[in-house]
This record gives C-alpha cells, structure tokens and sequence, in this order.
C-alpha cells in the first residue's frame, strides 16, 4: 500500500460533509481545466449530443417541464477525450482517498454534461430513486464564463432543517453534498448555464 499523503483540500471538503453535509470548493480544477471542458461541452452541443432531462431513472423516465428544464449529455468514459479524461483522474484521485480515509465503499461514478438555456430550472428534489439508494455524493462542478453575475440567478439553493443556503455558479466552483440527505433546486437562469453533474455511488445490489 502506498504511503498516505494528507491532502488539505480534500480534508476540507471531509470536515464539511460531516459538519454540514456539503461542501463548496472554487479551486479544485484550474481555470484551464475548466475552461477545456467548457469547451469540450458547447462542442458536444454544436453536434447535438445533448437531450431533453427526465425525471427519475430508467425505471420511471418521463420529462415533465415543469419540474426542470435542462439539456443533457452523459459522458461515457470508454469514449472520454482529453479533457474528460483530466477531469476523471482527478475525481478518481479524489474518490480513492475518500474511500480510503472515509470508508465510503464507492465503486462505481456517472456524469453528464449539463445545460440550462435562459428560463429554466430544476425544482426542489433529491438526488436519489425509490427504487436505487446507490448515490452517494453528487458533484457539480460549474463551467459559466467568468463575469457570472447574480441576476443571472442559476444559484444551487439547498434546502437544510435549519437554513436554507445558496450557492452562485460561479467559474470553477465545485459543489459536493450528500445525495440522500439535502434537498436541493436550481434556480431560474437568466444566462445560460453550464456544469458537469455527477454522483459518487456504491455498487447497486
């Protein structure tokens, strides 16, 4: 077994989960790793690999206008291009020392591309199925462009028994929380807006 390097960042993000469950990083990739992947979606976009979001799993999908109005596209990471595969190194680093540290049991990750044209949102909800308890984090990490003003609204509003947070799409900015615990909701955009989203997931019975 290697030799274990304590790592701030990530004991940050350790000490948040637990204090509040959920955690806020603006640095965890750089600018240009950002950017490459902001890149690497409005790409995927040009080339119409994005779909309409459901509601629900494969079990129960339906798509309901009301509840969000996002465009997706899963990345498949047998097919992951450069920059996709900076960005799974890095959450497979950050995932290990989790496990590792927290004894989390995470074995499996998906993650798509996400993006809200002006008007839509997603309604309060939980990152989690009735029928598939397996996530276990959720990850969004936003690709805005840099001059992301709050009456751009798009903020990650969740909702605790004691307070409600907002939390801004800022460039950079990584959120990870609890997918079976916080309720959570996009506000309506007035830019459009950009991130990949994902959930770290024990391995489904």
């Amino acid at each position: 077994m290697s030799e274990f390097v304590l790592i701030p960042m990530y004991e940050k993000v350790i000490q948040d989960l637990l204090k509040q469950q959920y955690s806020v990083v603006d640095h965890f990739f750089s600018m240009e790793e950002v950017e490459n992947l902001r890149n690497s979606l409005l790409q995927k976009h040009d080339e119409n690999e994005f779909k309409k979001a459901a509601i629900g799993n494969q079990f129960n999908e339906q798509i309901i206008k009301t509840i969000r109005g996002d465009f997706i596209s899963w990345i498949d990471e047998t097919q992951k291009n450069e920059q996709e595969s900076v960005f799974f190194d890095k959450i497979e680093h950050f995932t290990n020392y989790l496990n590792r540290t927290c004894f989390l049991g995470i074995q499996e990750r998906e993650f798509h591309y996400a993006l809200y044209p002006i008007g839509t949102f997603y309604k309060r909800h939980l990152d989690t199925f009735q029928n598939d308890d397996s996530r276990k984090l959720s990850i969004v990490c936003y690709l805005n462009s840099e001059d992301w003003q709050e009456e751009y609204g798009g903020e990650l509003t969740i909702y605790k028994e004691e307070e409600t947070i907002n939390i801004f799409p800022l460039k950079g900015r990584m959120v990870v929380f609890e997918s079976q615990i916080l309720e959570h909701e996009v506000k309506p955009v007035q830019r459009e807006r950009l991130s990949i989203t994902g959930w770290l997931k024990t391995r489904k019975l």
